[in-house]
């Protein structure tokens, strides 16, 4: 007789449809090479195709052995980032009350350590834990060297000098009920804003800097070029100034709803 085990937590992967659905295979790969205790199920939330145009290779991937695949034609709603969004999606649907999320286009290099690390925090009651986000598939360019430097350099600052929590959609984990709660209330409208909004409600927020738990994400958004680089970092102030703040209606103040559809060829933006 086959004994069935329930997940002890389940992976959320939002997944562009035109553009992750082989990079999703990828980290799939990553995942499969997970070497602990554990069980889990992996959740991946198709987006971005027309109603009647369901892609093909999704019947590839509800196939495979632990995999669910939600498909979504459009998850965006008013305000709210995209990926976030299918997030929700996909943990209306998760069977466990622990997500783990990651992104199609992310690498994994020590899954065994990441996800025990994840499992263990959630199962202690943490409301929301993240680890350290790399990068990888970045163009040889000193502005965008210098972009990422910047980056770095405002998440620690935040994290350490100003106690913000800086989750982001590459790796963090959530205790699902308050996450949705935090939704209902609509404290929701990125991922970075996950953090404080959880911190806010009394969740036990916690971080890992070890670089066993490193997640590197993809860096083909960027282009390059210095002027490129000025304005891209005047409108991450503005915006961290608008979505940080722990508020009800944060959706409102996005400015999200001209956001373009995302749409990849090769790997890298069309548009």
């Amino acid at each position: 007789m086959t004994v069935i085990t329930a997940p002890d937590a389940s992976i959320v992967v939002p997944v562009n449809a035109q553009g992750d659905l082989e990079n999703v295979l990828t980290l799939l790969d990553d995942l499969g090479r997970y070497a602990g205790p554990h069980e889990f199920e992996t959740v991946l939330v198709v987006n971005n195709f027309a109603d009647a145009r369901r892609p093909p290779e999704l019947a590839a991937l509800d196939a495979l052995e632990g995999v669910r695949v939600l498909a979504v034609p459009s998850v965006r709603e008013p305000g709210v980032a995209a990926a976030l969004s299918a997030r929700i999606a996909g943990m209306r649907e998760a069977a466990t009350p622990y997500a783990i999320h990651l992104d199609a286009d992310c690498r994994v290099p020590d899954p065994t350590s990441l996800l025990d690390w994840y499992v263990h925090r959630l199962h202690c009651g943490d409301g929301v834990a993240y680890t350290r986000v790399r990068y990888h598939s970045v163009r040889r360019r000193p502005s965008i060297y210098a972009r990422i430097a910047i980056h770095h350099a405002a998440r620690w600052s935040k994290r350490v000098l100003l106690g913000i929590p800086t989750t982001r959609g590459g790796s963090y984990a959530v205790h699902v009920p308050m996450l949705l709660r935090l939704d209902a209330e609509g404290l929701l409208a990125d991922e970075m804003n996950v953090g404080p909004a959880a911190r806010s409600r009394g969740a036990r927020v916690v971080y890992s800097g070890d670089r066993r738990m490193v997640v590197r994400t993809s860096g083909r958004m960027f282009a390059g070029g210095w002027w490129k680089l000025w304005r891209y970092l005047g409108y991450r102030l503005r915006y961290n100034l608008r979505v940080l703040p722990v508020r009800p209606g944060v959706a409102a103040r996005t400015g999200r709803e001209r956001d373009p559809v995302r749409v990849y060829r090769a790997n890298r933006p069309v548009r």
